[in-house]
């Protein structure tokens, strides 16, 4: 390889890690944000939550119920709580999940386990609500705890 060409490969390869490493930082939110998507998903009507993701481009998803025949997946703007994407389908098992309060207390403890961003929280039909997110020095972090008592039964820092 000639000089040249490694002066422009050093570069550009910087270029990409770095946009790599912005674009997965993209996925995640300060803990101090849930205001922005829970007040969006509020507006746009849901009452009971099975999962808030953060994805990238600034796009917030929220699934769960609008009342108890109708469930939604959502994408939203985090800047403006535009609707980007909808789907939504009449189902007869009747509403389930976490309650806004439910969401807040579970990122409350994950806070106090040394979250500073959360990616995703999600439950599941027996109660256990896990949370991905990342501490302070960039770290995935997953906890899981149960709805209710929100006791940390499991905790993973990699």
């Amino acid at each position: 390889m000639n000089a040249m060409k490694k002066m422009l490969l050093i570069p550009t390869s910087a270029l990409l890690l770095a946009a790599a490493a912005g674009s997965a930082q993209a996925d995640s939110l300060p803990m101090d944000r849930i205001d922005d998507v829970l007040t969006h998903a509020n507006d746009y009507g849901f009452t009971h939550y099975e999962e808030l993701s953060i994805k990238g481009r600034g796009r917030a998803e929220v699934e769960g119920w609008l009342d108890e025949e109708w469930y939604a997946d959502v994408d939203f703007s985090l800047d403006n709580g535009e609707t980007l994407e909808e789907k939504r389908e009449r189902l007869i098992t009747g509403a389930w999940g976490m309650s806004e309060d439910d969401i807040r207390q579970a990122l409350d403890v994950a806070s106090q386990e040394g979250m500073t961003e959360f990616e995703e929280l999600e439950i599941d039909k027996s109660g256990i609500i896990d949370i991905e997110g990342r501490d302070e020095n960039g770290r995935e972090l997953e906890i899981s705890l149960r709805q209710g008592s929100y006791e940390v039964t499991q905790i993973d820092r990699d």
